[in-house]
């Protein structure tokens, strides 16, 4: 990495908030950020992000309050984030593919005192999903089952009662000095949370990991430096930005780096292909489903897609075929793999440039700097290479804990600071981890974290169903994807496609099963735990006496 521990960009910016000011300051006529027609420099993104702060600080947003932003990526995205934290509030992105009701769960768990949400996106009102999850309740704000949500604001230009308009709620900021402002960005410590990015755990209650403007600035630091993200690339964002890879692979990284940022709201591989041809597009990460079905696609010949030249990959396995093709098909110079989680600020580990196509394709590489990965036994011994155990990880960028949760914080860090993964892996000779299964039983959907418990607790909710276990199955384009086998309640006649709809109705997209088996009886074992080992193996009946 650098040989000046003073270039670290933690020591140097110390806070996200002084990292956007500096940018703006390096890079002031680089353009920063790219939207359809819209085009704006580093500098005027630098003048967007202190106006967006002047309005939350008018609407009452104090240091440490937790301001969520339930949108997908788009410029609006960036500036209601940036300026959030810029007035010292913490960050609480939600998914996009959440309902009301998981939107509300966040919300109401974090105590959220300012929301941003998007308008009508692929046919939702969130607005209405939202309204339909916090209607019951004697809170003073547009939701009165939210009652610490003291204002909503609409990103676009028109909201309904009680909501805010985004240019509204701008021009109430007017008035907010911009010494205020920076005064207020100046006091934050790098020491101090930036967000809180939540995940799902085997309880089925999503945990927010709590992460610091030091962590983040440090790590990603390191990533742009391992991946080589230089100035003036061009950088298209198809990760979410409620994802930390997307909000901080993507935003940070490139604020970091001085490279443009094209958000691209949902993943289409014909715009994608669009996108990459018109913008000359270099920088691409995301899930191997993506380039997959980019390098597949019919129309791929037609669009000009030479100023490729990065693509960092992971989230599932990534075929050997894949790196070669993106290599040699593309001409892409630098396929990367790499592996992290919410808890660890999105990363623990990465391949280097250089590195043979099979290490990269069937490794996600090594410790970052600074790091350190283990992989131990079920007594906690380190086991030889090759031998697969639990993956540990300790280091700068490991969470400070779960929001407010000191029982499931200590349940996931040992006293001497090592991160249990929860995932099972291997080490080589030279330290390339490879991970090899889920000790919590999660799978991949697309790139999507999807937990059997808080789906099997979702799917449990309706009224026909008396007994439900989740797995995770393979798919040809997915990676995985869900498949329940439930027990019906007496004398119903629900089927497959009955709950599968339902399902759509009540969970997000990823969660949701793709097949549905109904069973006379789960099999479990004498302490009551589901065997799903045996759902695995197709065994789905009671376990023998």
């Amino acid at each position: 990495m650098h040989d000046d521990v003073d270039a670290r960009a933690d020591l140097a910016y110390g806070t996200i908030p002084r990292l956007v000011r500096e940018a703006a300051r390096r890079h002031g006529s680089r353009e920063a950020v790219v939207e359809g027609r819209t085009r704006i420099s580093y500098a005027e993104l630098g003048e967007r992000v202190e106006r967006a702060a002047a309005a939350c600080i008018a609407s009452g947003v104090a240091p440490g309050d937790r301001v969520a932003v339930w949108a997908p990526n788009t410029l609006d995205w960036i500036v209601s984030a940036l300026g959030a934290v810029a007035a010292g509030a913490v960050l609480v992105p939600v998914n996009t593919r959440f309902k009301g009701a998981e939107a509300a769960y966040v919300l109401a768990r974090t105590r959220a005192k300012l929301l941003f949400v998007t308008g009508t996106f692929l046919g939702t009102s969130y607005v209405a999903s939202l309204r339909r999850a916090a209607q019951e309740g004697d809170g003073p704000g547009p939701l009165p089952g939210l009652p610490h949500l003291h204002k909503a604001v609409v990103l676009s230009g028109d909201a309904p009662a009680g909501f805010a308009t985004w240019r509204d709620f701008l021009d109430e900021g007017a008035a907010v000095p911009t010494e205020t402002v920076r005064d207020r960005a100046d006091a934050l410590r790098p020491e101090g949370p930036s967000d809180i990015v939540f995940t799902s755990g085997t309880t089925g209650h999503p945990k927010g990991a709590v992460i610091t403007h030091a962590q983040t600035l440090r790590a990603y630091d390191v990533w742009s430096e391992l991946a080589g993200l230089q100035a003036g690339d061009r950088y298209l964002i198809v990760n979410p930005f409620f994802h930390t890879f997307g909000y901080k692979a993507g935003i940070i990284a490139c604020l970091l780096r001085g490279a443009t940022m094209v958000p691209q709201p949902v993943f289409s591989v014909r715009t994608a292909l669009a996108n990459i041809a018109a913008e000359r597009i270099s920088v691409l990460p995301g899930p191997p489903t993506l380039h997959q079905q980019l390098l597949d696609h019919p129309d791929r010949a037609l669009h000009d897609l030479s100023a490729l030249r990065l693509v960092v990959t992971g989230a599932a396995v990534v075929p050997l075929e894949l790196v070669e093709r993106l290599r040699g098909e593309l001409r892409i110079s630098t396929v990367l793999t790499a592996y992290g989680l919410s808890e660890s600020s999105g990363i623990v580990t990465m391949c280097r440039r250089g590195d043979p196509p099979g290490v990269i394709a069937a490794t996600s590489g090594r410790a970052l700097p600074g790091t350190e990965v283990r992989v131990v036994d079920a007594e906690g011994r380190p086991t030889a290479p090759g031998d697969p155990g639990e993956v540990l990880v300790r280091g700068y960028h490991v969470m400070s804990g779960y929001f407010e949760d000191p029982a499931a914080t200590a349940r996931a860090i040992t006293p001497d600071g090592w991160l249990r993964t929860g995932d099972v892996g291997t080490l080589d000779a030279a330290g390339n981890l490879r991970i090899t299964d889920r000790i919590k039983d999660m799978f991949i959907v697309g790139g999507f974290n999807a937990y059997p418990a808080e789906i099997e607790q979702l799917l449990g909710r309706h009224p026909d169903i008396a007994d439900v276990a989740v797995i995770g199955i393979p798919d040809p384009r997915l990676g995985e994807v869900g498949k329940a086998y439930a027990v019906r309640r007496a004398g119903s006649s629900l089927t497959a496609d009955d709950l599968i709809a339902w399902s759509r109705r009540e969970m997000a997209n990823y969660k949701v099963p793709r097949e549905v088996a109904f069973v006379p009886e789960l099999p479990r074992n004498a302490g009551g735990k589901v065997l799903k080992t045996r759902l695995r193996d197709g065994v789905p009946g009671p376990a023998p006496a």
